[in-house]
C-alpha cells in the first residue's frame, strides 16, 4: 500500500478504534446523571454498561471469522455504520428499555470494528513493519482508556449525556469516508459462515461473562454456579464441533500454534492484572490517601500515558527483536511497579507515586505492542480476522476475570487494596513465566 494511502487507512482505524474503546468508559462518569433523568435506580443504570460490554463478548469471534470469509474492509464499514446509527439512536433514547437496546447495538458495531482491525493492519503495513502498525493501534487504545473520563467529564461540563453518544456521529462518518477510499480490500476465504457455532459461542461466552460477574457482585451464588455450569457445558460442544472443521470459528487450529498459544495465554493474565490494578488504585488514592476524585484522576494519568509513548517504541523494536524478551522485560517492569505500590508507606510523597503509575505503565506499553504482534503474525495471512477475535476476546475474558478477583478480594478482605494490589502482580508473574518459554519462538 502506498504511504499515503496508508496514513488515511490508519487514521480511519485509529478513530473508529478510538471511539469504540472510549465508550467502553466513557459512559461511567456519567450513570448518575443518567440515572436521575431517566428515573432509574443506580443498580438498573449499570445495564447501560453491561448491554455494550456483552454485546462485543458474543460477537467478537464470530465477527472476525466472518471477515475471513466476506472480507474484513466489509465487516469494518458495516459495524462503523451501525455504531453511528445506535449512536444517534442512544442519543435520542428516552428510557432505560431504548437507551440499553441502543447501547446492545452500538456494541454490535464495536465488535465489527475491534474484530477485524489488527488484521486490516496486516494488509496496510508490509510484515516487516507489522509492530510498527501495531504499536500505533495499542498507543490509539491506552490514549481512549486514559481519556475516557476525562472527555466524559469536558463533555459534561458543556452538556447533557445525550452528547456524550452525538460525538460520535461526525467523527464516525469521517471515519467511514476515509474508510471507503483508503482501506485495503482483503481475500476471502472459500468456507461457509458457521451459524451454529456463532450461537453456541453467544451462549458459552455471555452466561461465562455473567456467571462471573453474578460471582463478582455477591448474587445468589446458586444461580451463578447454574450460569457456569450451562456456559461450561456449550463450551465443550462448541470445542467438540470446532475439532472436526477445517477453519473453525472459534480459532482451535490456531492455538495449536504454539507461539499464538502461548500469546493469547500471556494475554489474558496481562490484562487480568491490569484490570485488577485498574479497579485497586483509585480506592487506595481515594480512600487510603485522601485524594479527591479529580486528583486520583491525575495520579492514574501517567499509566495511560506511558503506555501511549511506549508503545509506537515497543513495536517497531518488535520488529527487530525477540518478542518474548520484550514482553517479558514489560511485564517484569509492570510487576515492579505494582510490588512498589504495594510496598508505600502509609503516607507517601507525589512522586513515588507517580513513578510507580510511570513504570506500570512504560511495562505495560512494553508488552503490549509486541505481544500483539505475536497473535497476529504468528498467524496465517488468510486467518488473520480469527487471530484478531481472538486478540479481542483473550482482553476481554482477562479483564472480566480480574474484575471478579478483585471484588471478591473486596469483599472477602476487610481493606483488601494490598491483597488485590499483590494479586495483580501475581497474575503478572504468571505472565511473564508464560512468555518467557517463546524466546525462541519469533513468529
Amino acid at each position: 500500500m502506498p504511504p499515503a494511502q496508508r496514513r488515511w487507512a490508519m487514521l480511519a482505524i485509529a478513530v473508529s478504534i478510538g471511539m469504540a474503546v472510549m465508550d467502553n468508559n466513557i459512559v461511567n462518569v456519567a450513570l448518575p446523571t443518567i440515572a436521575d433523568n431517566l428515573g432509574i435506580s443506580p443498580s438498573q443504570s449499570v445495564w447501560v454498561v453491561n448491554a455494550y460490554l456483552l454485546a462485543v463478548a458474543i460477537t467478537l469471534l464470530p465477527l472476525s471469522s466472518l471477515g475471513d470469509i466476506v472480507g474484513y474492509r466489509r465487516v469494518y464499514q458495516t459495524g462503523l455504520s451501525l455504531f453511528i446509527l445506535s449512536s444517534l439512536a442512544c442519543t435520542v433514547a428516552d428510557s432505560l428499555v431504548t437507551l440499553t437496546a441502543a447501547r446492545f447495538c452500538q456494541g454490535l458495531g464495536a465488535a465489527g470494528v475491534m474484530s477485524v482491525n489488527a488484521a486490516l493492519v496486516r494488509f496496510i503495513y508490509p510484515s516487516r513493519e507489522l509492530g510498527k502498525g501495531i504499536g500505533l493501534i495499542a498507543m490509539i487504545v491506552a490514549l481512549s482508556t486514559g481519556m475516557g473520563p476525562t472527555v466524559a467529564s469536558g463533555i459534561l461540563s458543556v452538556g447533557d449525556w445525550p452528547w456524550l453518544f452525538a460525538i460520535n456521529i461526525p467523527l464516525g462518518l469521517m471515519a467511514l469516508l476515509l474508510a471507503s477510499y483508503n482501506l485495503p480490500i482483503t481475500g476471502r476465504a472459500s468456507h461457509r459462515f458457521d451459524g451454529i457455532s456463532a450461537v453456541l459461542n453467544a451462549v458459552g461466552i455471555g452466561l461465562l461473562v455473567m456467571a462471573i460477574d453474578s460471582f463478582a457482585h455477591g448474587i445468589n451464588p446458586a444461580i451463578a454456579l447454574t450460569e457456569m455450569a450451562v456456559a461450561a457445558v456449550v463450551m465443550v460442544i462448541l470445542v467438540r464441533r470446532q475439532l472436526a472443521l477445517p477453519s473453525p470459528l472459534l480459532p482451535v487450529d490456531l492455538l495449536r500454534i504454539r507461539p499464538f498459544y502461548l500469546a493469547i495465554s500471556t494475554s489474558t493474565c496481562a490484562f487480568a492484572s491490569q484490570m485488577a490494578a485498574f479497579i485497586t488504585l483509585p480506592f487506595y488514592l481515594h480512600d487510603v490517601l485522601g485524594y479527591s476524585p479529580v486528583e486520583t484522576g491525575l495520579l492514574m494519568t501517567p499509566w495511560p500515558m506511558a503506555v501511549a509513548l511506549t508503545a509506537p517504541v515497543a513495536g517497531r523494536l518488535a520488529d527487530r527483536y525477540p518478542v518474548g524478551v520484550l514482553c517479558s522485560l514489560g511485564l517484569l517492569i509492570k510487576l515492579t511497579g505494582l510490588v512498589l505500590i504495594a510496598l508505600l508507606p502509609e503516607q507517601p510523597p507525589l512522586w513515588p507515586i507517580l513513578l510507580c503509575m510511570g513504570l506500570c505503565g512504560i511495562g505495560f506499553g512494553l508488552f503490549q505492542s509486541p505481544n500483539n504482534r505475536a497473535i497476529i503474525g504468528s498467524a496465517p495471512r488468510h486467518r488473520s480476522g480469527s487471530a484478531g477475535g481472538m486478540q479481542g476476546t483473550a482482553r476481554l475474558f482477562g479483564q472480566t476475570v480480574g474484575a471478579a478477583l478483585t471484588a471478591l478480594v473486596f469483599g472477602l478482605v476487610p481493606g483488601g487494596i494490598t491483597p488485590a494490589l499483590l494479586m495483580a502482580a501475581g497474575f503478572d508473574t504468571v505472565a511473564a513465566a508464560i512468555s518467557l518459554r517463546r524466546l525462541r519462538h519469533r513468529p
